[in-house]
């Protein structure tokens, strides 16, 4: 009998190893658990199948991804992968969202809650880069869209593993050199405080578009280029905090913990949402080249890996998603936001920062196979176990 309970015993702890690894997407409560992710935009008409892009991506090791939308084949492509996944509700339809609760509901119980949990969905954006934009209307209609989104991710029991957000560009501040008087727009404070006092509630982190491309690009004449590059220079030095940069991107992102502070929300984490540097632009683009694109995202990409906070928040550790994944040939505008790739469409490297293009198509398939072992082990072995005891028996 002692024999019989201890085999029950240690079959139900297997069980629950087993189930805990199965449903391991529940644990943890951040979007972002890495410090380097990319955006995943697809505004183009010759990019490579969502399963080409899930395999282009473990190859280079990236496990977080943002996408502007909630397109359902990217979605599924994702299933199984391990990458974790922000999605976007954009901003055509936050006025909908605002209406009522019912309207979020069904958005969530449509594109959210069907992919869970075999898609790691870890956030949804709400919006982007609305405070500080020309569409006033949607100013006031963005905190009751994030709230109605919230309040159905909650009750459907997923507000604890799905988390909402929205990102904000340099727009909504009013100065931010240097870094310690950077403060926000007088007219974005009434509806940025708000949205604040929500998302600090809800223990979201305060998003934010950085690209020292273009401040630099705005203004080549004043603004050292090395600096912008993370490349050897003089640096800057914040008087107010004695603080010394040696980079514009670690200014950018003590400006936004500054405006925070000065609003009462100095605990509050900042996650860089967006940065990037484009490798071709129009001939009044200043810096849009290969050669800078390469050397800010080789250097960008080094500095997140060391997982350092900033001279202002040194014990917060910098996570920033790069724009972007692939150059998008149908994006509106001037060249630069066409290429802003770190991939071409082919799925080729656009420039060397130590990532590989898409494998070929036989070890593609040996990766596709390997997915299958690893899921028939599971099974195969849960099966054995379950033989083994009943013949022990």
């Amino acid at each position: 009998m002692l024999r019989l309970n201890m085999m029950f015993s240690s079959f139900f702890l297997w069980l629950l190893l087993f189930f805990s690894s199965l449903f391991s997407y529940g644990l943890g409560d951040k979007a972002f658990s890495g410090t380097y992710g990319v955006n995943y935009g697809r505004i183009a008409d010759n990019l490579p199948s969502p399963e080409s892009v899930v395999t282009l991506l473990k190859a280079a090791k990236i496990k977080n991804i943002r996408i502007y939308d909630v397109d359902h084949q990217v979605l599924r492509a994702f299933k199984g992968s391990g990458i974790e996944i922000v999605v976007g509700l954009g901003n055509e339809f936050l006025k909908d969202m605002s209406v009522g609760e019912d309207r979020a509901m069904s958005w969530v119980k449509e594109n959210v809650q069907p992919f869970l949990p075999g898609t790691k969905i870890r956030g949804i954006a709400v919006g982007n880069e609305i405070l500080g934009g020309t569409d006033m209307e949607l100013w006031q209609v963005l905190l009751p869209a994030a709230k109605n989104v919230y309040n159905a991710l909650t009750k459907l029991g997923l507000a604890k593993n799905v988390q909402v957000s929205s990102p904000h560009s340099e727009a909504v501040f009013a100065n931010s050199f240097p870094p310690s008087s950077c403060t926000f727009k007088e007219d974005v404070l009434p509806y940025m405080k708000p949205l604040l006092q929500f998302f600090s509630q809800i223990g979201t982190p305060f998003f934010i578009n950085a690209y020292p491309f273009l401040a630099y690009k705005n203004d080549p004449q004043h603004i050292d280029l090395n600096y912008a590059l993370f490349l050897k220079n003089p640096g800057i030095y914040d008087a107010k905090t004695k603080l010394y940069y040696s980079n514009m991107f670690e200014a950018q992102v003590d400006a936004a913990y500054a405006a925070l502070e000065k609003v009462g929300f100095d605990k509050m984490e900042v996650i860089v949402s967006e940065t990037g540097w484009a490798s071709h632009g129009d001939e009044s683009e200043a810096g849009a080249t290969i050669k800078n694109a390469r050397t800010y995202n080789r250097n960008l990409r080094k500095r997140l890996l060391k997982k350092k906070g900033t001279p202002y928040r040194p014990k917060k550790v910098v996570r920033a998603y790069v724009f972007a994944l692939f150059n998008e040939n149908l994006k509106p505008g001037p060249t630069s936001e066409r290429n802003f790739g770190l991939f071409k469409a082919d799925g080729s490297i656009s420039y060397d920062i130590g990532f590989t293009g898409l494998v070929p198509s036989s070890a593609t398939s040996s990766f596709l196979s390997f997915k299958g072992i690893g899921s028939s082990s599971m099974v195969m072995a849960f099966t054995s176990f379950a033989a083994f005891l009943f013949v022990a028996l």
